[in-house]
């Protein structure tokens, strides 16, 4: 038999699955060339970044407040940037400094070579292992500029991650191309997380402070304002932004006295800035950590101090995912109602205008817990379930806010009204109560690529970071992106990132996105009676509009519901912790 015969199948044709040796050793080959190609063209890059990093030593080494930085460059779309990894601006924040306030950065001699980036803050991988990754030894921040000597404005990028989990180098946050694309300096920060970092444990001893995570943030915008300087930063323009949790620390600060005077202007997306944990919210969960770390009743934070980093965090994820809050928008962790740092909620001091008073530039995506479509299988469970939510917060206002989306029944509509509760009605609230201090502009991101639509998914939470930040590959969802009009995707991408650059640099994005106006601030500023359409929403979609007053009935089904106080309408809470808050105030 001939080899032509022994690599036939009895004269009938091969399916398309069927290899013979030869064709398989042929794709094995090109596959090894294409990655001996892409292994080339790295090796390139890391040469040209080696090559000018050579040639440019001098200006990445820096002098810092606690000693000398040395950093890199960094190659990105055929351009290099300097960069600077893993720059402590706080102490160790373990063992007894656990749960107390950030201390800064011990000074060091000689140069800090900044080539790595610093350890997370200790959180969970969500694997099987239940692993924990991280340090305390977390308080670091990466700086990134392009290479160039001009002095430029600075962003201070506050990372999401549910207050749980993320850090300053998240792939998508590493800031290279944003920073040549805004031509900005780039900033981007670790805190402390969950049980370590939003706790508020003044119930069990007052030695503590409430919000470890803020003051952290606090520590790292005076470092900027110390040091941005020498990295040709201009401390007199920095912007605070954030997404998510992050857009929520941004409002935080914008509320605290201690920032005044650290940033400048403010960007905050899709933020859960009704989420502040109350009195209640913070008694309620520091006994749940005691319980779950099986200590005895009266333990003290002393007793958490000496246990195991690791076993804190594992104590904090058990307590928020196995107690079924979650279900009354009861969250383990956010900032905290101290009284003193943070003089009140925050929508009641934007309310009030006692907020700083800086340019905000604000918005969510329209699907932003799309996922919730498929939590609850049957309507009247779904409607249930709404109602749940809401009434958390404000029993008598909650079936107001749920018969605007229909009872909250059908799929879209509960995804819609969770989505809404979270984020699209707390920003709104603050946008309007923002205009009558300083500008604010409103956006609404709606693009999703054909294959995300497809699986109604939408513009899911955290997509228009992609576009913002301009690196498609880093998402999480980047296969599902890739999946569409990639001329969509880009266009997008320099429209946005052109607002965003304009209103880092200038106080105000580009002049075809509108003002966000009402009535009360039209009236307080003696607007001509001519005055723009009121709140306008840019909607950043393909193609992006301007909308004036979107879902307008919806926006007034929540007027009157209290978004303030979690806890109000569970008084078995209430009457479970009530001993506990004797005595105990911010």
């Amino acid at each position: 038999m001939s080899s032509s015969d022994e690599n036939s199948t009895s004269g009938q044709p091969q399916s398309p699955g069927d290899y013979s040796f030869d064709q398989v050793e042929c794709e094995i080959s090109v596959s090894a060339a294409k990655a001996e190609a892409e292994a080339a063209h790295r090796r390139a890059h890391e040469a040209i970044a080696a090559a000018a990093e050579q040639a440019q030593g001098e200006k990445l080494t820096i002098k810092t407040a606690s000693g000398w930085v040395h950093g890199r460059m960094e190659e990105t779309e055929g351009k290099l940037v300097r960069s600077w990894r893993g720059i402590p601006f706080g102490a160790d924040t373990s063992g007894q400094h656990r749960f107390r306030a950030p201390r800064p950065a011990e000074p060091w001699e000689g140069i800090r070579y900044c080539n790595e980036f610093g350890p997370v803050a200790p959180q969970p991988t969500y694997s099987w292992q239940d692993r924990i990754i991280g340090s305390e030894d977390c308080l670091h921040l990466d700086v990134v500029r392009p290479n160039t000597d001009e002095k430029l404005p600075v962003v201070v990028y506050f990372h999401g991650g549910s207050f749980i989990v993320g850090s300053s180098h998240m792939l998508m946050l590493r800031g290279f191309q944003l920073t040549e694309a805004m031509n900005v300096v780039y900033v981007s920060i670790n805190f402390r997380l969950g049980a370590l970092g939003y706790l508020d444990l003044r119930s069990l001893s007052d030695d503590c402070v409430a919000n470890p995570a803020v003051m952290d943030q606090l520590l790292a915008l005076q470092w900027v304002q110390e040091n941005i300087a020498a990295f040709g930063g201009d401390p007199d323009s920095v912007t605070a932004m954030g997404e998510s949790a992050g857009g929520a620390a941004v409002l935080t600060l914008m509320t605290s006295p201690a920032a005044e005077g650290l940033f400048h202007r403010a960007i905050a997306q899709s933020s859960p800035i009704g989420m502040i944990h109350s009195r209640t919210q913070s008694t309620w969960w520091a006994r749940e950590l005691v319980k779950r770390m099986a200590l005895p009743r009266g333990s003290t934070v002393d007793a958490l101090r000496e246990a195991k980093g690791d076993d804190i965090v594992r104590a904090g994820q058990s307590m928020m995912w196995r107690n079924g809050e979650l279900l009354h928008l009861n969250s383990s962790y956010a900032p905290t109602v101290d009284g003193d740092l943070i003089p009140d909620h925050p929508l009641e001091v934007f309310a009030r205008g006692k907020q700083m008073d800086v340019p905000l530039l604000i918005g969510t995506n329209s699907d932003e817990a799309s996922f919730s479509k498929f939590v609850f299988q049957r309507e009247h469970i779904r409607q249930r379930a709404a109602i749940r939510f809401l009434a958390s917060y404000d029993e008598e206002n909650a079936p107001k806010v749920v018969d605007a989306y229909d009872g909250g029944t059908d799929r879209s509509d509960f995804a819609e009204l969770l989505a809404d509760a979270l984020f699209w009605a707390p920003s709104v609230r603050v946008a309007q109560s923002h205009v009558l201090k300083n500008s604010t502009w409103m956006y609404r991101f709606t693009y999703a690529s054909k294959a995300l639509k497809a699986l109604g998914l939408g513009a899911m939470h955290s997509m228009e970071l992609s576009n913002v930040f301009g690196d498609m590959s880093a998402s999480r969802a980047s296969l599902l992106l890739r999946l569409g009009s990639s001329e969509d995707m880009e266009s997008l991408t320099a429209l946005m990132q052109k607002h965003w650059a304009n209103f880092i640099h200038f106080g105000r994005p580009g002049d075809d996105w509108p003002e966000y106006i009402t009535s009360a601030s039209q009236a307080k500023f003696d607007m001509a009676d001519n005055a723009p359409a009121h709140r306008a929403t840019m909607t950043f979609d393909v193609p992006h509009h301007v909308d004036y007053d979107p879902r307008r009935k919806r926006r007034q089904a929540w007027n009157d519901y209290n978004m303030l106080e979690w806890g109000l309408g569970r008084p078995d809470i209430l009457a479970e912790i009530e001993f506990l808050l004797e005595g105990f105030g911010p």
